[in-house]
């Protein structure tokens, strides 16, 4: 019974260490970019919370994702018989990036655009749909193809899919090009303040929304 008794007790803290550290990881990375991060504005009163960033080979941060609302699940874009659809939108944050060399210098990275935000963003609302009806095996392959996909769609924003709209950031009006789809919707534009914007969701219409400078992004952990 005593060994029984120091082990139910110690269970709980390790798991609790574990949050905590995984935590205090997930904050160091946002902590360590050298561009600001953006969020929804005060308009938005939900739930915030912090997803992960995207770093280059050297480690350096270039991009990372704020969640407000539900935190979506992978799922069909309906959800099951009965239950409410989510309601989540995701703002992504990219470091505006000339074309430049690589860590080890042998070659030359990418830069990013606009693009970049609309591809990220449009990947980000595949990993958490699951259109209804299909088979666990089959969703790899569905996701690959969809990844390629949004990838095409990223990189033609002027074409037939995309439409225009203005949202204000940090209070200003700003252009961004959007498009729908069954499993929800994808934005991006780009920010006087050096950063280009992506931003998902579902359940939350985009025509309402509004994004800032996130003053204090420990607070979102």
């Amino acid at each position: 019974m005593e060994t029984t008794s120091q082990v139910g007790a110690k269970a709980p803290v390790a798991a609790g260490e574990q949050q905590l550290a995984s935590t205090r990881r997930t904050i160091d990375g946002y902590l360590q970019a050298p561009f600001p991060w953006y969020g929804l504005d005060e308009a938005f009163t939900g739930p915030r919370w912090l997803m992960q960033v995207g770093t280059a080979a050297d480690g350096a941060v270039e991009h990372g994702s704020i969640g407000h609302g539900d935190e979506p699940t992978v799922r069909g874009e309906t959800g099951s018989a009965g239950e409410p659809r989510e309601k989540f939108a995701v703002v992504v944050t990219v470091s505006a990036q000339p074309s430049r060399r690589s860590a080890d210098g042998t070659g030359l990275l990418e830069a990013t655009s606009v693009s970049s935000a609309a591809w990220l963003a449009g990947v980000g609302l595949l990993t958490c749909t699951w259109p209804g009806q299909m088979d666990h095996t089959l969703r790899d392959d569905w996701l690959e193809q969809q990844t390629e996909t949004a990838w095409a769609l990223a990189d033609d924003l002027d074409g037939p899919e995309w439409s225009k709209l203005s949202l204000p950031v940090d209070g200003a009006a700003a252009p961004f090009y959007y498009r729908e789809s069954e499993f929800g919707w994808v934005l991006a534009g780009t920010t006087e303040a050096g950063v280009h914007l992506g931003a998902y969701g579902r359940g939350m219409s985009a025509y309402g929304l509004g994004f800032a400078v996130v003053k204090d992004i420990a607070a979102y952990a």
